[in-house]
């Protein structure tokens, strides 16, 4: 079963260097933050709106719902700091928040929201059923507990956090009927393997329209991707850094190529994500890396790049705790 680790409250862990750890000690890197936080997100901060909302593409999901693709997560960011960083991030741009009950950052998202004064309307925001509110009726007290949380009245997209025992399919059919009546514009799954993912797809009203899993250099789960295009289905990648586990921050690869292009390797790691086709939900708790990871519109891998990324896979998780 998994549980919340100990140290999810840390942006660095005993596996690999953190991004902020990195960039402390290399004087490369440590000049590009410092360019970003007082050049890049003074730009982003001073753009207009329509700029803000263009510059994210959109994919548009398998029930017609477009959705930002890339946005800000914001476990571990809880009390002032989760405020302060939702409504940085959405000054700076971003729309797509995730959340998740389990995270116990709900009330900051909606707090955030408001500080930001961007209407609801314009934002993406999602949220996930955890394990503890499986089953049809608990199902609808969970998610009216997180929308009472947020402050809203409705979900973009709300997600099975992890369907490891309990009635996941009675959780299924509430939140098939809370999507026909609109309370949620989409549903889908997080952590569920192939045979759920088939039931699921075989015997429900409702195809899942996101999949939400660990993906990243190291554990790139093509399978998984090649699967869920073969079935409309939309992959989304949670710890898209791998946290900074097995030194992902100082892999000589992605800086090689972050080098060519002068991009950090958190960019190039985002922007692997995005030309394979994946939404990522980078987290930060600091306001340069937030506008960082948006900044990776201006350039392209090359299949050279992807290639050598490729050869990073190891199958296997960098969180075996949690599995």
């Amino acid at each position: 079963m998994w549980e919340m680790s100990t140290n999810m409250n840390k942006e660095r862990n005993s596996n690999g260097m953190s991004r902020r750890q990195f960039l402390q000690t290399s004087a490369e890197f440590a000049a590009s933050a410092m360019f970003l936080s007082l050049g890049s997100a003074q730009s982003f901060a001073t753009s207009n709106t329509s700029t803000q909302e263009n510059s994210i593409p959109l994919v548009t999901l398998n029930n017609g719902l477009q959705m930002p693709r890339l946005g800000l997560g914001t476990m571990t960011l809880n009390g002032d700091v989760g405020i302060r960083c939702v409504a940085d991030a959405i000054s700076l741009g971003y729309r797509l928040i995730d959340t998740a009950m389990i995270y116990n950052t709900e009330r900051e998202v909606g707090e955030g929201i408001r500080q930001s004064g961007i209407k609801r309307g314009e934002l993406f925001i999602t949220s996930k059923l955890w394990k503890a509110d499986m089953g049809y009726e608990q199902a609808k007290k969970g998610f009216q507990t997180s929308i009472d949380k947020l402050g809203t009245d409705y979900l973009d997209l709300y997600l099975i956090h992890r369907p490891s025992g309990g009635d996941w399919k009675g959780s299924w059919k509430a939140m098939e009927e809370l999507y026909h009546e609109g309370k949620i514009k989409a549903i889908g799954m997080s952590n569920a393997d192939f045979a759920q993912l088939d039931d699921l797809m075989a015997n429900s009203g409702v195809k899942p329209a996101i999949h939400q899993i660990e993906t990243h250099a190291f554990f790139q789960e093509g399978k998984s991707l090649e699967y869920l295009k073969q079935h409309g289905v939309q992959m989304e990648a949670w710890a898209p850094f791998a946290e900074g586990r097995h030194g992902l921050f100082t892999n000589a690869t992605l800086a090689t190529i972050g080098k060519k292009y002068n991009k950090t390797i958190a960019q190039v790691s985002l922007r692997w994500h995005y030309q394979r086709g994946i939404i990522a939900i980078p987290r930060s708790s600091q306001k340069a890396h937030i506008a960082e990871n948006l900044n990776i519109f201006d350039f392209s891998l090359e299949d050279s790049d992807m290639a050598s990324i490729s050869t990073l896979d190891l199958n296997t998780t960098q969180f075996p705790e949690w599995s």
